[in-house]
């Protein structure tokens, strides 16, 4: 077994109001009229939902299983994977210039999806693939419970970002660039603590998870960049997509795991790991995006 990270449960309050903030900046430049289009055009949604919620848990399972990864590792690869995207790709997708609009309502529709689809695919791919099945056991989760972080996290801060936007444009233009800025201090910030509180833990078992870490997080990008080409999406959407899949909201596998598998420490070394990573990654990705022009 082993040891579990340094992660207090508790710190998910603070970074969800973090969130709440930053989504409200993201917002100020949305316009409902964004949102219609996309209801016109739902084509880029439905393909990152497709690619978060049916292909990476199930390239998952298979990648797990070809490479007969440890059981408890695998595990946490298939929770991480069956959880929706999370808030931070919005910011990410703002930061790169793509479709944000796309972006928040991919994260909206999943997190409300993930009340049922993230047990029923964890269970699922974690007794699909043998290696893992001894160690899953029957997890709920309260949708009532999801359904209210969305609304403060994510709903509430948008509508008032983007309801702000509309009778305040003046404002919006003066304060959009150092938002921006101050949204990458804060999710560089969170990285170095993330980072300095387990450092010791990371060096350790630095050889049984990194690499799983980072390959896993590739393959979801991927996943989510060749849905994209496959459908010959726009660039702004397709940047969209891509991020939305490959940042997943590891705080909800955080509290899954603290609920359910106090003893995993496997699971929680992948699960918290991964969202540190995913901020390095989608933060470079991003940054590279902001940075090549597109018509």
């Amino acid at each position: 077994m082993i040891a579990a990270v340094a992660f207090e449960p508790r710190s998910l309050i603070l970074l969800n109001l973090i969130l709440a903030l930053m989504m409200f900046g993201v917002s100020l430049s949305l316009r409902f009229e964004d949102f219609k289009r996309i209801v016109l055009y739902p084509i880029a949604p439905i393909a990152g939902l497709f690619a978060q919620f049916f292909l990476l848990p199930l390239a998952t399972c298979l990648f797990t299983w070809a490479l007969n990864i440890d059981p408890e590792l695998a595990l946490g690869m298939i929770l991480v994977a069956s959880c929706p995207g999370g808030s931070f790709s919005n910011i990410m997708t703002w930061l790169a210039r793509g479709n944000v609009a796309v972006s928040v309502s991919m994260t909206a529709v999943s997190s409300l999806a993930a009340a049922i689809l993230t047990p029923v695919n964890f269970a699922f791919y974690g007794w699909l693939n043998p290696h893992t099945r001894e160690y899953l056991t029957k997890i709920t989760i309260e949708p009532s419970s999801i359904l209210i972080l969305v609304l403060l996290v994510l709903a509430l801060p948008l509508v008032l970002g983007m309801v702000t936007g509309r009778r305040l444009p003046d404002l919006v233009v003066r304060i959009q660039k150092p938002l921006r800025i101050f949204s990458l201090l804060v999710l560089m910030a969170f990285v170095a603590i993330a980072f300095s509180s387990n450092f010791a833990l990371f060096l350790e078992r630095f050889h049984s998870f990194f690499w799983l870490v980072v390959g896993h997080n590739l393959l979801a990008l991927s996943l989510g960049y060749g849905m994209g080409l496959v459908l010959k999406l726009p660039v702004a959407d397709r940047r969209a997509v891509t991020l939305e899949v490959g940042i997943q909201n590891s705080g909800l596998g955080l509290v899954i795991l603290f609920t359910f598998f106090p003893e995993a420490g496997g699971m929680m070394l992948i699960t918290a790991f991964w969202g540190v990573w995913h901020l390095v990654s989608g933060l470079t990705l991003s940054q590279i995006w902001a940075r090549i022009p597109y018509e």
